[in-house]
């Protein structure tokens, strides 16, 4: 069974459609078989957003979502913090067409750079915010080097805000960036959901 950190998927596409309302904005994605949360947004990534949101209102900057899927934290992002610049990435190729479709339909696609890299291998910038959820079937070593990516390519003052369960290796995340950034604080924590945040 492919994984949705699969590079090329090859089973047939069968597309989905769907709404997410965040505030007064209602948002349109479409999703296929073969990514991740296919038929709607997590409820992970929904706390991530909510909590992303809530921190950073009058936010100007660059923000990248790592791992982005088919889009729904980098359009919501351009959308909704109207003085940043969105970079999304996916390994995923499937995941990427469909960002790039969704960017569309929601008109923000003026706002967002996406790029297919693994992890960081593509990324060359550094962001003031980076925003990820991680791929944890992919193993601890994948997820790590998530967090060592974004500590090198975070701007002096930057933040990576990180969701994770509590039974998927939050104490292991929260250990693991506190070594890295040398801080780690929970930013919300909700149905044995955590965001994380570390500023470097």
């Amino acid at each position: 069974m492919e994984q949705y950190f699969t590079e090329n998927p090859t089973t047939e596409k069968e597309i989905f459609k769907f709404d997410w309302n965040v505030g007064k904005e209602v948002f349109h994605f479409y999703s296929s078989n073969s990514v991740f949360s296919k038929k709607g947004v997590d409820f992970g990534s929904m706390l991530l957003m909510e909590t992303i949101l809530k921190e950073n209102e009058d936010f100007a900057g660059s923000i990248l979502d790592l791992g982005c899927g088919y889009g729904p934290l980098g359009i919501i992002a351009a959308k909704t913090l109207k003085n940043s610049f969105i970079t999304m990435c996916d390994i995923n190729q499937r995941a990427l067409e469909l960002s790039r479709i969704n960017a569309k339909e929601n008109e923000v696609d003026d706002r967002i750079k996406i790029i297919a890299s693994s992890a960081f291998e593509n990324i060359k910038d550094k962001y003031d915010i980076i925003m990820t959820n991680p791929p944890i079937r992919a193993g601890k070593d994948v997820v790590f080097s998530f967090y060592e990516g974004a500590y090198q390519h975070l701007n002096n003052g930057g933040k990576l805000y990180v969701v994770i369960q509590k039974k998927q290796g939050a104490p292991s995340t929260k250990a693991k960036l506190e070594s890295l950034f040398g801080n780690c604080e929970t930013a919300n924590k909700k149905s044995g959901y955590f965001i994380f945040k570390a500023i470097k």
